[in-house]
């Protein structure tokens, strides 16, 4: 949209006596995400009965008049880099990425070019304000020297889809970890809070106030000596919370430089020795279920057979 525009609602239902207002907003404006909705309450571009309502959780009613301004598109202010893509999946609703140790998913101070986001605006034409001016159509993150599946979406609808989809937990989202140490038990589950850390800002931390619940699943694939090859599968996705969770049962990832223990293993690693194997979905629009396996770089794959090697010899 390139001109500002209003939309009238009118509260027709009788089988609501209230509701909240961005709940009732989603169900109305079923192409524009809850995110975007809120975003829009928050700024002051919504009325009820000609009344300024900056409150996602203010009630409408019967009779109520919602008015609904859509602002003019901002430019984005990131710049296409033409980055080579590795496509997993791609049509013309949904975009799958095997990400690179050091890319970058979005623009940050330090990081204005070369991102993810860069990327994506010279092969896509159609992500400015989907999801966010900043993060145009990233459903979720990587973290910078993590590699593997990331889902793009590439229309509004298909955010909204699969923002849902992980917050429902139906969307399935499998990592594979190089650990220092050897579990005695094969399988676990950690259901530890995280917030950021309380002195180094830049670190996350399981904390007992103040953080947001957190729930990874872990099973070990291979026992490599003092080290193991392990599964992880997220039911939340926290900052960090992989290599926050399993550093914290005394498990840290290989090559994490943030978490780990620091001591080289003698594999030159592009980043920690983590890969976010295979991501499994709905599909936006057609309901199929659709599963992207992303292979596993090279690096870790060396380092595998490096601590295999060792672990037969000793």
């Amino acid at each position: 949209m390139t001109d500002e525009s209003s939309i009238i609602l009118e509260v027709t239902n009788r089988g609501e006596i209230s509701q909240r207002l961005d709940i009732r907003l989603s169900e109305q404006m079923p192409d524009l995400s809850r995110t975007r909705i809120q975003k829009l309450i928050s700024q002051g571009n919504v009325k009820i009965n000609d009344q300024l309502c900056t409150s996602k959780k203010a009630t409408v009613c019967l009779g109520d008049r919602i008015t609904l301004t859509i602002p003019p598109s901002v430019p984005l202010e990131v710049e296409a880099n033409d980055i080579p893509l590795d496509i997993l999946y791609e049509d013309d609703t949904l975009l799958i990425i095997n990400k690179p140790a050091g890319l970058v998913v979005h623009p940050a101070p330090g990081h204005s070019e070369g991102t993810l986001v860069n990327a994506l605006l010279a092969h896509c034409d159609s992500l400015a304000g989907i999801g966010g001016v900043q993060r145009p159509g990233i459903v979720h993150r990587l973290d910078q020297d993590t590699t593997g599946a990331i889902m793009v979406a590439k229309t509004d609808q298909a955010y909204q889809h699969l923002q849902a989809q992980l917050q429902a937990k139906t969307a399935r989202r499998e990592y594979l970890g190089v650990v220092y140490g050897s579990p005695k038990i094969d399988t676990g589950r950690i259901d530890l809070p995280i917030g950021r850390h309380p002195v180094d800002r830049k670190k996350m931390a399981v904390v007992e106030k103040g953080g947001r619940v957190a729930t990874t699943h872990w099973e070990v694939k291979e026992h490599l000596g003092n080290f193991s090859v392990m599964l992880f599968r997220l039911e939340t996705g926290r900052t960090h919370q992989i290599r926050v969770h399993s550093a914290k049962i005394g498990y840290p990832i290989v090559g994490d430089t943030l978490y780990g223990k620091g001591r080289s293993v003698g594999v030159n690693l592009t980043g920690q020795a983590l890969h976010a194997w295979r991501l499994e979905l709905q599909h936006p629009v057609s309901g199929k279920l659709i599963e992207a396996i992303a292979p596993v770089p090279a690096d870790f794959m060396t380092l595998v057979e490096v601590l295999r090697r060792r672990s037969q010899l000793s």
